[in-house]
């Protein structure tokens, strides 16, 4: 603003303030202080010449204070406005040149500033596009972000533009004295349209094949470290379009089989948000027939349905061929046999101890058993030689106690009867059937030591009968002469 002032009065005259503004203009670094120095200021004006007041005709209105007589200052002119008329007060330059030449400064600071991460050469097929064809051409390219595409940032997207616009205005080429059309500033400005908005840019970046990474010949891969290198770029640019992130790497050598088994479950159920809307087919407006509108609409339904399809295929058969030329899927395999055939190995080791182990225990079972029954058989040929022993001991025990009798001849005095003989044999039988081996024996232990005293040869067959009657065996005058 040229001047300020306070209801209306100005603080300066007219021609102190012209020679003011002609010393600023004169005076660069004054000018370039002012525009370091701008800031915002609040105006005070004066009341309208209808104002009534604090008065009868206006009862509704009272005055809660008053405003202070004014006072004189020292002021400068200020403000961006100020600075431009000083400038081209300085230069004699009209509107539009100053305009200009300022457009083209701007342009070199950004020139100056840029370190390379947002430059490469313009090719000059590109300049000459039509603006019209907007769908074909490289949004990215044409902002110079060629290097990036997908992974460019919003503020890389934001700066190319600036530094494309300020390249290519119209206004700056005419200031420059070249005659040229602006089709190559409209595409510019389309780019920027279509990177800028979200949506438009996912669309378009769903059908950027300049982004594609074309996969390796079996030749070019021959090398584990090609083979990983090159394969990586490719499925790092297919992850791009994946709904799922983080996407798994395809791994190198030392990756393990589970991490390889989820690199390729990843992409052969790739979940994809390519819809390919970019290369539908224009729809009419609304004024067109509605029956030939809906026939583009279902027609680029069909065609993104078909597109997703074919992608897919696509997709697939990346994946195969990668699946064919990687080694590690055969050092799995092979592994995997060898641990398998060392599984039956041990399968057949462990089946082959059993069976050992089995026939040792039937052989073991089979001696055992053979020596049990040879152990039987012995004991069976001792017993039947004990039994028959002892009944040979008996037999002979037997005809021991029947000769004792007759030794003391039947105990009768002098030659003896054959009813004495009876009734001692009688006595001696019913002794000999009750009677066990041990008792027997006993009984001819007491008859050897008696000899053929026939007092003492009885008193042994009654001690003897005696102990048959009180075990049970022999009942109380069973026996005749022996009791």
């Amino acid at each position: 603003m040229p001047r300020r002032a306070i209801g209306g009065r100005p603080l300066i005259s007219d021609q102190a303030y012209v020679d003011y503004v002609r010393s600023i203009a004169n005076n660069p670094a004054t000018l370039e202080e002012l525009e370091a120095e701008m800031a915002a200021t609040d105006l005070v004006s004066p009341p309208p010449a209808d104002f009534k007041g604090e008065s009868d005709a206006n009862p509704a209105f009272r005055a809660l204070g008053a405003l202070s007589s004014s006072v004189e200052r020292k002021i400068e002119p200020y403000g961006a406005q100020f600075l431009a008329y000083a400038r081209r007060k300085r230069h004699g330059r009209t509107f539009s040149e100053d305009d200009r030449i300022q457009a083209a400064s701007r342009a070199r600071k950004v020139e100056e500033e840029d370190d390379g991460e947002i430059s490469e050469p313009e090719d000059p097929m590109m300049l000459a596009r039509d603006a019209k064809d907007w769908r074909g051409q490289d949004h990215y390219a044409v902002l110079g972000l060629s290097k990036y595409r997908y992974k460019a940032t919003d503020e890389q997207i934001k700066k190319a533009h600036r530094k494309k616009v300020l390249k290519h205005h119209p206004d700056k080429k005419a200031a420059a004295g070249i005659e040229e059309n602006d089709s190559f500033f409209k595409c510019i400005q389309r780019a920027n349209e279509i990177l800028s908005d979200p949506v438009k840019r996912r669309q378009f970046d769903s059908v950027d094949e300049a982004a594609d990474v074309e996969p390796p010949s079996k030749k070019e891969t021959q090398k584990p470290s090609a083979f990983y290198k090159k394969w990586n770029a490719v499925f790092e640019s297919e992850g791009r379009f994946s709904n799922k992130q983080p996407v798994p790497k395809l791994g190198d050598d030392n990756s393990t089989k589970e991490e390889v088994e989820e690199f390729y479950d990843f992409f052969y159920s790739f979940d994809s948000w390519r819809t390919f809307e970019y290369l539908d087919e224009d729809v009419p407006d609304d004024n067109e027939g509605r029956d030939h509108k809906r026939h583009i609409l279902k027609k680029n339904q069909n065609q993104r349905k078909k597109r997703k399809s074919e992608d897919i295929a696509r997709l697939r058969q990346l994946v195969d061929d990668c699946l064919a030329q990687d080694q590690r899927i055969k050092k799995f395999r092979e592994q995997a046999n060898k641990n398998k055939n060392k599984k039956k190995l041990e399968k057949e080791e462990a089946a082959k101890r059993e069976a050992e182990e089995k026939a040792r225990a039937k052989e073991e079972e089979e001696r055992k058993k053979k020596e049990d029954e040879e152990k039987a058989k012995v004991e069976k040929e001792q017993n039947k030689k004990a039994k028959e022993a002892a009944k040979n001991a008996v037999k002979k025990n037997k005809r021991v106690v029947k000769g004792s009798v007759k030794d003391v001849n039947y105990f009768a005095e002098g030659e003896a009867s054959a009813t004495d003989v009876d009734n001692v044999l009688n006595d001696v039988d019913k002794i000999l059937g009750s009677i066990d081996p041990d008792q027997l024996a006993d009984l001819v232990s007491k008859l050897n030591v008696a000899g053929k005293d026939a007092g003492k040869v009885k008193e042994a067959f009654s001690e003897t009968s005696g102990g048959l009657v009180g075990a049970g065996k022999l009942k109380e005058g069973d026996l005749k002469v022996l009791n």
